[in-house]
């Protein structure tokens, strides 16, 4: 086995979403990215397959051609180690935006402060401060 990867799969807003989320983590890009063109399968210019980073943890991702019935779950969630309150306050903001709170952001006996949260994209994050 050579390294196992987090695969996201989007349904139309791949590229929106690894911008977002690499606009709002430090030490993110995208590193590559192939779209559909015009002889598909899917939509022209949707993401056929891309790859980034969040602070170095790689992550693929892809527009789905095929509709599903099903999406992202709680289940699977993307735990964010934050340094400072000033971060996790406003990652909490900016990613709970158009989202949903799973469990507002607060102090819990795991943690100096926590919170959870699927983003607009249906994503789910767990974003904690150490005590």
């Amino acid at each position: 086995m050579e390294k196992v990867t987090p695969f996201l799969m989007f349904e139309g807003n791949a590229e929106e979403a690894m911008n977002f989320y690499t606009s709002l983590v430090q030490d993110s890009k995208i590193t590559s990215i192939s779209k559909y063109g015009a002889d598909g399968p899917g939509i022209e210019g949707t993401v056929f397959q891309a790859t980034f980073t969040l602070k170095g943890q790689e992550f693929m991702c892809i527009d789905s051609y095929v509709n599903h019935e099903f999406t992202f779950t709680p289940s699977f969630s993307i735990f964010l180690t934050c340094s400072t309150e000033e971060e996790i306050d406003l990652l909490f903001e900016k990613l709970s935006d158009k989202g949903s709170v799973l469990m507002p952001l607060g102090d819990y006996s795991f943690s100096k402060k926590f919170g959870w949260i699927a983003d607009k994209f249906g994503v789910s994050w767990q974003l904690t401060l150490p005590k």
